[in-house]
Order: C-alpha cells, then sequence, then structure tokens
C-alpha cells in the first residue's frame, strides 16, 4: 500500500502511535494480548479526538496497518492459490514420480533463497537500515547535499548486485555438486543437475526483489512486495503449460526463472518512485547522508552474520528432509513437498501480520520506546497464533479431502493422497513453532544490534530435527521425517519465546505461553471434531465446505470454554461491529 493511502508523504516520519498503558502491578491479572473492542492495534482509542492529535495518532496508524494487512492478506492468499494452481499442475503433469522429485531437489535452490533474500534475511538486516535512513532524512529536513535513503541504495545495491550475480555463476558451475549434497541417493541425477542450473538465476532476481520489497515496506508500500508471489507462480504455471510437452519438467525449472523476473518488474515501478536514485540539486552543507549509509546496519559484518546463519539454520530443516526422503522409494520428497506447501499456508497468512507491523516494531526500537514495541509484539503473537491454530485444526480434520480436492488427478492418484495427507496431519503439529519462529526473530533483529541469541537457537533446533530424523525416519518413512521437523521447529520457538523478553523486548512471557496453550487447545478440541466427522460426507468439496463451517465454530467455542482472552475480545468486537454496522 503506498503513501497514497496513509495522508503522509514519502519518507516523511510516521505518526508514533499513543504509548501504552502503565504496566501493572505484580497482582493484578494479564489482560488480554488482543485489543479491547473499541481498542485500535496501538492502544484504546479515543472517541472524542480527531485524528493528527497527539491522541488520536494511534487509530490512525492502527487503522492503516490494518487496511495494509488486509490488502496483503489478499494479495498473499491469490499467491498462494496460484502456488496451489501450480503444484496442481505439476502433480498433473508429472506426478509422485523421478521427474519431480529432481525439480524438487533443484527447487531447494529458490526455497533457501527466497527464505534468505526475500522473506527473512534481507528483511531483518534492509527494514531497519532503510528505516534508520528515512528518520535521519525528516530529521535533516533539506539542509543536506545528500539524501540518506538515496546514498544508502549507492552504496549497498550495486555491490549486492555483484555479489549475487557472482553467487548464481558459482551455483550454475557447481549445480552436479549440490544435487549431490542435497540428495545422494539419486539414480540418476542428470535431469535435476539441468533443473538446478535453470533455477540458480533466482539467487540474483530473489535477491533484487527482496532489496526492493524491503525498502518498500520501511515506506510503509506494502502493495507491490505481497504481490510478487503472484508474478512469480504466473511465470512458473504459464511456461509449464505451454512447454512440459516439449520439455518435460525443464519447463517448470524455466519457470521459475521467468516467474521470478516479473517479482522484480512488480516492484520496480514503486520502487523508482519511492526510493531518489539521481542525486537532489540542494545546497551541500557536507556529506552526512553517505556518512549515515555507511553506518547503517546493513553493512556490518557483526549484524549480518548472526541473520545469514539464523536464515541459513531455518531453511536447512528442508535440506535435511529431502536428505533423509532420497534415501526413501521415488515419490517420499513430492508427498513431503506437497503435504509442507499446504500444510504451510496457514503459517503463511498468520506471519502477514508480523511483516506489516515490523517497520513499527524496528521504529520504536530504534527510539527506545521499549514498552509499545512490548505492546506491539505481543499483540501480534496473539494474532498470528490465533490464525495458525484455527489452520492447524482445518488441516488435522480434513487433510485427506484437502489433498484430494485439491491434487488427485492425472499422475496423483489415490495412494498418493492418502501418503500426503498422513504427512501434512504430522506437519500440522509443528506450525504454531514455525509461525512463531517467524513472528519472534523479527524482534530480535529489529534495532540493527548484533544478536547471536536466534542463530543458537534456530542451530538448536537443527540438532534436534537431525538426530530425531535419523532416529525415526527407517522406521516411520516420511512421517518420521515430518515428526522431526515438527520437534526441531518447536524447540527453536520455545528458545526464541524465553530469550526474547530478557535480551530484547520485555514481554510478558508467561501470559503469552498461557493465551497460546489455551488456543492450541481449542484448535486440538475443532481438529478432533472435523477428523470425526469429515468421513461423514462422501464428497471431498461438500466435506471440506462443511467444515470450513465446523472447525472455526468448535475452534471459537473451545476457547469460550477455555477463556482464552483472545477469543473473548475478538468475537466481542465483531458483535459490537456488526451491531453498528446493522
Amino acid at each position: 500500500m503506498s503513501e497514497r493511502g496513509t495522508g503522509t508523504e514519502a519518507g516523511a516520519r510516521p505518526a508514533d502511535p499513543a504509548a501504552g498503558p502503565p504496566p501493572l502491578p505484580a497482582s493484578a491479572p494479564a489482560p488480554p494480548l488482543l485489543p479491547a473492542p473499541g481498542a485500535g492495534p496501538e492502544g484504546p482509542l479515543s472517541p472524542g479526538t480527531a485524528p493528527g492529535t497527539e491522541s488520536g495518532e494511534a487509530p490512525r496508524l492502527g487503522s492503516f496497518l490494518a487496511r495494509a494487512a488486509a490488502a496483503t492478506a489478499v494479495l498473499t492468499v491469490l499467491g498462494a492459490v496460484l502456488g496451489l494452481v501450480r503444484d496442481q499442475a505439476i502433480a498433473r503433469y508429472f506426478g509422485a514420480s523421478d521427474a519431480s522429485d529432481a525439480f524438487l531437489i533443484a527447487w531447494t535452490v529458490p526455497e533457501m533463497a527466497a527464505t534468505l533474500l526475500i522473506e527473512d534475511g534481507m528483511a531483518l538486516l534492509l527494514v531497519p537500515a532503510f528505516s534508520l535512513a528515512l528518520t535521519r532524512r525528516a530529521e535533516a529536513g533539506k539542509t543536506l547535499g545528500s539524501d540518506p535513503v538515496r546514498d544508502l541504495v549507492a552504496a549497498t545495491l550495486p555491490r549486492l548486485f555483484l555479489l549475487l550475480s557472482g553467487g548464481a555463476a558459482l551455483l550454475i558451475a557447481g549445480a552436479p555438486w549440490v544435487v549431490g549434497v542435497l540428495a545422494p541417493g539419486l539414480a540418476d541425477p542428470r535431469l535435476a543437475v539441468d533443473c538446478t542450473r535453470l533455477t540458480a538465476v533466482t539467487v540474483l532476481t530473489f535477491g533484487i526483489t527482496g532489496y526492493f520489497s524491503a525498502a518498500l515496506r520501511a515506506h510503509r508500500s506494502f502493495l507491490p512486495p505481497a504481490g510478487v508471489y503472484v508474478a512469480y507462480n504466473l511465470g512458473i504455471i504459464g511456461m509449464t503449460l505451454a512447454l512440459h510437452s516439449v520439455w518435460g519438467v525443464r519447463a517448470a525449472a524455466v519457470g521459475v526463472a521467468v516467474g521470478s523476473a516479473l517479482m522484480i518488474l512488480t516492484q520496480l515501478p514503486m520502487f523508482l518512485r519511492l526510493v531518489p536514485l539521481a542525486r537532489p540539486r540542494l545546497r551541500r552543507f557536507g556529506r552526512p547522508g553517505r556518512r549515515a549509509a555507511r553506518t547503517a546496519p546493513l553493512l556490518g559484518f557483526a549484524v549480518l552474520a548472526p541473520v545469514v546463519l539464523f536464515v541459513v539454520s531455518r531453511q536447512s530443516q528442508v535440506l535435511v528432509e529431502r536428505f533423509l526422503a532420497s534415501t526413501l522409494p521415488a515419490g517420499a520428497i513430492s508427498h513431503l513437498n506437497y503435504a509442507q506447501k499446504v500444510a504451510q499456508m496457514p503459517m503463511v497468512l498468520s506471519l502477514m501480520i508480523c511483516t506489516v507491523t515490523f517497520p513499527v516494531v524496528a521504529q520504536a526500537m530504534a527510539a527506545g520506546d521499549r514498552e509499545k514495541a512490548r505492546l506491539r509484539v505481543e499483540r501480534d503473537l496473539a494474532l498470528a497464533g490465533m490464525v495458525v491454530l484455527l489452520g492447524t485444526a482445518v488441516v488435522l480434520g480434513y487433510a485427506p479431502q484437502i489433498i484430494e480436492v485439491l491434487f488427485q488427478r492425472g499422475a496423483f492418484d489415490v495412494a498418493d493422497t492418502d501418503s500426503t495427507a498422513q504427512v501434512m496431519r504430522v506437519y500440522a503439529l509443528g506450525l504454531l513453532g514455525h509461525c512463531l519462529v517467524g513472528a519472534l526473530s523479527r524482534p530480535f533483529f529489529s534495532s540493527g544490534r548484533p544478536t547471536w541469541f536466534p542463530a543458537f537457537a534456530m542451530g538448536t533446533g537443527l540438532l534436534v530435527t537431525m538426530g530425531a530424523g535419523y532416529a525415526l525416519t527407517y522406521r516411520f518413512g516420511v512421517d518420521g521425517i515430518a515428526t522431526a521437523n515438527a520437534i526441531g521447529i518447536s524447540t527453536t520457538a520455545l528458545l526464541l519465546l524465553m530469550g526474547l523478553g530478557t535480551r530484547v523486548v520485555p514481554i510478558r512471557t508467561r501470559a503469552v505461553a498461557l493465551s497460546l496453550g489455551r488456543l492450541t487447545g481449542a484448535s486440538l478440541a475443532a481438529g478432533a471434531a472435523g477428523w470425526a466427522c469429515a468421513p461423514l460426507v462422501a464428497d471431498p468439496v461438500l466435506s471440506l465446505a462443511a467444515g470450513c463451517l465446523l472447525v472455526p465454530a468448535v475452534f471459537f467455542l473451545s476457547g469460550l470454554a477455555l477463556r482464552s482472552p483472545e477469543v473473548v475480545s475478538l468475537l466481542a468486537l465483531t458483535r459490537r461491529r456488526f451491531l453498528d454496522g446493522r
């Protein structure tokens, strides 16, 4: 969402939300982590205060964040739907076979690149850097001969382009070695090598995409970054449909390269509009803007190293899974991939909340307002947890119906549906952990200061995944791999939750844990109800449609029975808005 929708000019200092309530005495009960009815995301509304006044800034920012999150969620859902269409096309033409396994091994490259360069790594580094540059620009006004934002771009973008180009070239040359490391059990790795060379271009294109996304989000422009996966999946779908009969599964790999280029083009117009690339013609009073760029958090190795290590360790969960699955019968990697892609959709949607609010947390930490950061983080955890646990209940209850509706056609048969659905249910047990890792990592890196704790927590979880995977895969196959993933990522989430309050943001760890525990109980009850009722309707489409009504109803009723303050607050807010609208 561009600044036209916010009432501020690009680069202007965003309005500070109203300060939160003072800390409660130790004996006072913890309030709900969601705002009470009539409260905005940053604090209680003041009905008599006009927007723009000091106490009216919170509602205005809260309203903007809500609109931005909603618009981002819509585009994210559209991108996810197209991702399912992409997976359906691959499943239809190649099934769960040696060809699809070869493509999915090559798919490891864009998966790793997306996490490092778009979703986590680049954002964790660059959103704070651009936020700092925007703050310095607003403080200095137009008395400088150099724009801090322009100087940051000039100091980083050309170097990043050269670095990523070299990385892509090395990956193309070393594709046989990469495939040998990722999947040593393949009988014939030549197809996987060809696909890996085609997807290697994403090292460059995803890096530029992530750079543009971070810059635009720091400028409070969320729509172009949210639309990149729509363009990406359209490229893959188009190439697969057009060329599968000629190039086989290589057509999908070509689509990865084409779609990644479309991601850049989706953001380029807004980037050129908001980020100054030409030197302004102003009177020069020195070069503090360039000095600001050189001292930006992005350029410090002490900050860069822990972010990279954290992101690589996180994505290495997938590498461990595929390494172990390569020793299983053909199709195991495909079953894991389809199950993971569908099961993680609730997690992706839940993290949209944290994506939109990350610049707010970064600015609060930069200003030293730890109380505002605490309130924002706690509310983000509550909202994200509610979304992902509701989605977990749907997956637990209706996994076979979901897979049958989405994939069971062409070469993807009933046996593939049964295997994938079973794996997806196991994956669902780790969805809350995945969500919390994504939500909790952002506050750790929001201040731009070196912090190794997230990398330590992620590394510990990775070791747990590896150990559990080796112990369980031989006996339980792909189900053992999915179980190891859930155990490892949950370990990381627990460590991050325990460490955040003492190291970065003083969140109320006990209150957050209690809230998530109640929501987990509601999720398990709703999932069990769906599991019991799903077979009662033979048609998978009708069964799934009924489940989309049954599971949320049981979830919210169970939340009320367990006295979850988030469920109570949300239902009260919904009821009030319904009555006001009526």
